[in-house]
């Protein structure tokens, strides 16, 4: 059911019990922003995007449009990050220049920075407003009571910091959206109680908690019956789910399958210690569950995991890539590293460097370590310059390189599934391209379909794995049917002959395939 706010009954009755009297329980206020213009700038992980998508829904239910290209906005709403001194740089900088293309609209300012550094952000020149983790799912309310304001009245209570202390951070603010994507992105938990040496996000998002299985099941039926096709399951500690509500990771994941007409889920990133082999066992076997996997592994050496307060070694890493590898042989397995740790010396890189190399897995991303003001891991001697920091990025850089092309070469001539997405762009001869993923994340670029309806299964159809290689379903005809050729197509699973390296060398160009 929706009411004509544009909300759900059963997105209503979730807030309502999420401890707070919400704004949804008085949508009313909200009628002042009717006709109202907003701009929205994300920075960050998935999670920062969902929630930003979110917030976005709010504000259109409240009668608030998307700022067109050339159009001034009336509201700016900024989500930032704050994993490293270059994300609150980029938050700065995102600000300024919303500040100068949308002279007088009203600036709200969220995210982890914002959480962290209130004062600092609220003082930044433009900001009016700075929202906290606990009082983000507050903001079109918030927007509203300002923009009641006069102008003056405005100016005068500008620079505002509403935060709370990181114990007291215990909302969850549900989300579930796609914004301008093809894939939804459904946050499931939030916050983290691992507090690694290097890392901010627990003080920014407080402990971990979590939406419950009915609520989030509930979130991906709504999905699908706007036409979603593919799910990314976000949060902080995904792994850790459960906390507030009792229940177990494994049991979201088999409620999830059961969703018709979702072909697709993703996990976007879980800690190796979490990721049980009852869950890749299940993701084996699964409907729906991708061959795909984000596994946090931070560093190559064991000394520098116990400078982190990891809780694993890399014994128990490389086990845990080859227990994933011996239940789904075709599984895309993508691994975070920080380079650049204090303590991590030339000798404990190269040991790390050299376990990297071995490491049976798909992509590396490489992150630079980053000094973050109040955490321990300034207590630790061994500061290592940017330029090694950087010399030692381009090395993992490298090896990540030749691991996503080896990868990626294994499956040039084979037939996948692939999740289409919206054109983006025409090819020089004026054909439209779209591009995809495959079941196992191998990028996609398509340029004509071929002369023939498809047929094939319905998304979320496919066989057990046993019986067939593909997963992520196909769906039938109607992509092609009447439907304008490509753009047709976008948010349609269809089976994709995988050919040879694109021109850019960042995807496989592919052939649509006629399954009779």
């Amino acid at each position: 059911m929706i009411f004509n706010n544009g909300f759900s009954y059963h997105f209503l009755k979730d807030l309502a019990f999420s401890g707070k009297k919400r704004i949804f329980a008085h949508v009313k206020a909200l009628n002042g922003l009717e006709g109202k213009k907003a701009v929205y700038y994300t920075l960050g992980c998935k999670l920062n995007f969902a929630e930003t998508s979110t917030i976005g829904q709010q504000m259109k239910a409240a009668g608030v449009e998307t700022v067109r290209s050339g159009e001034v906005a009336d509201i700016c709403i900024v989500n930032t990050c704050s994993v490293t001194e270059v994300a609150d740089s980029k938050g700065r900088q995102a600000i300024s220049r919303l500040r100068h293309k949308h002279p007088g609209a009203l600036m709200v300012v969220t995210g982890c920075y914002a959480q962290l550094r209130p004062i600092q952000v609220a003082a930044l020149e433009g900001v009016d407003l700075v929202v906290g983790a606990e009082q983000k799912g507050d903001i079109p309310m918030l927007v509203a009571e300002r923009m009641a304001k006069m102008p003056e009245e405005r100016a005068l209570a500008a620079h505002e910091h509403l935060t709370t202390r990181t114990a007291d951070i215990r909302s969850f603010m549900p989300s579930c959206a796609c914004g301008e994507r093809t894939r939804f992105f459904l946050k499931v938990q939030d916050g983290c109680d691992y507090y690694c040496t290097y890392c901010t996000i627990p003080f920014a998002r407080g402990r971990s908690r979590n939406g419950s299985i009915a609520s989030l099941v509930r979130q991906a039926e709504e999905a699908a019956q706007q036409g979603g096709k593919e799910i990314v399951l976000t949060g902080v500690n995904i792994g850790d789910f459960g906390k507030t509500t009792g229940e177990k990771f494994i049991d979201l994941l088999r409620a999830l399958d059961e969703v018709e007409g979702i072909g697709r889920y993703r996990i976007s990133s879980i800690e190796p210690n979490l990721l049980t082999e009852e869950v890749i066992r299940f993701c084996a076997q699964s409907r729906a569950f991708m061959p795909h996997f984000h596994i946090p592994l931070q560093s190559g050496s064991d000394e520098v995991l116990h400078l982190m307060h990891r809780r694993y070694d890399t014994k128990f890493f490389r086990e845990k890539i080859e227990e994933v590898r011996r239940y789904i042989p075709d599984a895309f397995i993508g691994v975070d590293v920080i380079v650049g740790m204090r303590g991590e010396t030339d000798e404990l890189f190269t040991k790390a460097r050299k376990f990297l190399e071995a490491l049976p897995v798909s992509q590396y991303h490489v992150f630079s370590y980053s000094e973050r003001p109040g955490t321990k891991a300034l207590q630790i001697p061994g500061k290592v310059s940017p330029q090694e920091k950087h010399e030692r990025s381009q090395q993992i850089l490298s090896i990540s390189e030749e691991k996503l092309h080896t990868y990626y070469n294994i499956y040039i001539g084979q037939t996948r599934p692939v999740l289409l997405e919206r054109p983006t762009s025409d090819s020089p001869e004026g054909e439209r391209i779209l591009h995809g993923f495959t079941d196992n994340y191998i990028r996609v670029e398509t340029k004509t379909p071929s002369d023939s309806p498809l047929k094939g299964e319905k998304a979320g159809e496919r066989p057990a794995r046993e019986a067939s290689p593909l997963r992520g379903g196909l769906e039938g005809s109607r992509g092609l049917e009447g439907s304008g050729g490509l753009d047709g197509l976008a948010n349609t699973i269809v089976p994709v002959r995988l050919g040879e390296w694109n021109e850019q060398g960042d995807a496989l160009m592919g052939k649509i395939v006629n399954s009779k």
